[in-house]
């Protein structure tokens, strides 16, 4: 079963999540801030994980970049889930070393496609 964790502090975006992932046979993760997700990290090894960039305490960003300092987790593939949508954010996203980034809001049933085929690459 392949690992997923979902890093928002939007409750509504993690339950809609979660349902859709565990209906696609993942074994779902859920962290409310990029605290809470590298907490996680030190236990769990995903195959994906989903990253809010504007959380409290540790934004997506700063996640993201400690994400990448950990060879245990080299295999991971990473999205940004965000509102921020200006072309600098995007680049910002990528260039740190995400795999893809999606703007809310965002179709579930097309996220879910998009991970298969980052794992599948």
């Amino acid at each position: 079963m392949k690992k997923i964790l979902i890093v928002d502090d939007e409750p509504n975006i993690v339950m809609a999540l979660e349902y859709t992932f565990k209906k696609n046979n993942f074994e779902v993760f859920i962290a409310r801030d990029g605290k809470e997700a590298l907490e996680i990290l030190e236990k769990q090894l995903p195959d994906v994980i989903i990253l809010d960039v504007m959380m409290p305490m540790v934004d997506g960003y700063a996640t993201l970049e400690e994400i990448k300092k950990d060879d245990r987790l080299a295999h991971c593939k990473v999205i940004f889930l965000s509102a921020k949508n200006k072309e600098t954010d995007i680049e910002k996203g990528l260039e740190l070393g995400a795999n893809l980034y999606v703007v809310k809001p965002f179709s579930a049933k097309k996220l879910v496609e998009q991970v298969h085929e980052l794992i599948e690459n």
